[in-house]
């Protein structure tokens, strides 16, 4: 396999895998612990959950986006 095509590829599986961790882990921790569900009214943890959340997206894609530009 050429040089090229490898990285390409590695590149993909690499995106993929970050992508499947961060839903793992946001799942994780909003379904099973309960962050992810109001009950009557917000509370703190629902609160730090959603920002946390909102976060880790957008560093996410930040350094998805760096990775793909090289």
């Amino acid at each position: 396999m050429e040089d090229e095509t490898r990285a390409f590829l590695i590149l993909i599986l690499n995106t993929i895998s970050w992508v499947l961790l961060w839903m793992m882990v946001n799942v994780i921790v909003g379904i099973y612990f309960g962050y992810a569900f109001f009950e009557k009214a917000p509370t703190v943890g629902n609160i730090v959950y959603y920002f946390l959340f909102i976060a880790t997206m957008i560093a996410l894609i930040v350094h998805l986006k760096r990775k793909w530009k090289v």
